[in-house]
């Protein structure tokens, strides 16, 4: 018999697929582990598209919300004597052909051009976002009926829809154009919820949150909602800049906002007759809306990128 007790100890060897656990020092910081919104933000904050269209944004809301902060002549107080009159070091954008500072109405255009672009997207994406997660969870005659209700209103071309109903409607204020334009403005953000939801309602984790029991509401709002919302960030992004050129085409066409109002596209159909002897009128409100537009674009062009792992 071979005597193995004065035999030192042999080493101990791992399994190739065992991991040897990392040891944390005690009081560490403990590391947050990484989501898909925090890479975005890390991805976002690099790019310059991101951080002059969030910039642009931001200094169009504020002028939307404070135009005060950005001048303090009044828009209303006009005087028949300056109409017309070309820019100027006194003042920026010249005069209107009713005498107004033109720089002043151009500030607080701001408020109801870029209020509709907020107020229709905003109750779209609730709406959307309500219905499709709905139609996508529950499937069935709730998936079909909302379906078609769906493919009945993007059959309607959007601008098209906002001329007939608000020729028909006698009041156009900023409320009366939001809600003609919400009516009609759902449908495609309910199409990507949905097929976002159906995606995602069979992972694992969906399953798991079922098999242990979980209403529809928790699995919905926990589990489905977060995991499948990102599509339509991005798009009600684009939709508000959208939205802010609809608003400006309709006004153009005087089926819109109608004066005293003021706003971008009111500005630019009371130009359209005086492109030639005041060019200024049509330059400076068309300037504006061009460049939130494109903010917006390119704000959620940028969002789908971060957003997307397979477009990194």
């Amino acid at each position: 018999m071979t005597d193995t007790t004065n035999k030192p100890p042999t080493e101990a060897v791992l399994a190739p697929d065992v991991a040897t656990p990392e040891v944390v020092p005690a009081g560490a910081p403990q590391r947050k582990p990484a989501s898909l919104w925090s890479d975005a933000w890390k991805e976002l904050r690099r790019k310059p598209t991101f951080v002059i269209s969030a910039v642009i944004i931001v200094l169009m809301v504020v002028m939307a919300l404070f135009p005060t902060l950005f001048t303090s002549v009044d828009p209303r107080d006009c005087n028949l004597l300056d109409a017309l009159q070309p820019p100027s070091s006194e003042h920026w954008f010249g005069f209107d052909l009713q005498g107004c500072d033109y720089y002043s109405r151009t500030i607080h255009g701001a408020r109801n051009s870029v209020a509709i672009g907020v107020v229709v997207t905003l109750f779209s994406t609730l709406i959307a976002v309500t219905l499709g997660s709905l139609a996508g969870y529950k499937g069935g005659w709730i998936d079909s009926v909302l379906a078609r209700l769906a493919d009945i209103f993007f059959a309607i071309p959007l601008i098209l829809a906002g001329i007939v109903l608000l020729n028909a409607l006698g009041s156009k204020s900023v409320w009366t154009v939001s809600a003609v334009l919400v009516v009609f403005g759902w449908p495609t953000m309910l199409r990507l919820m949905r097929s976002s939801v159906l995606s995602v309602r069979e992972l694992d984790y969906v399953d798991a949150a079922r098999a242990l029991g979980a209403s529809d509401w928790r699995i919905i709002t926990r589990h489905v909602l977060p995991n499948g919302i990102t599509p339509v960030i991005v798009y009600a992004t684009i939709t508000v800049g959208v939205v802010i050129a609809v608003e400006a085409t309709l006004s153009f066409l005087n089926v819109g906002l109608q004066l005293p109002a003021i706003s971008w596209g009111l500005m630019i159909s009371v130009a359209q007759n005086r492109i030639l002897e005041a060019p200024h009128l049509l330059f400076f409100p068309g300037l504006f809306l061009s460049v939130t537009v494109f903010s917006f674009i390119l704000m959620g062009d940028a969002l789908r990128d971060a957003l997307d792992p397979k477009l990194r």
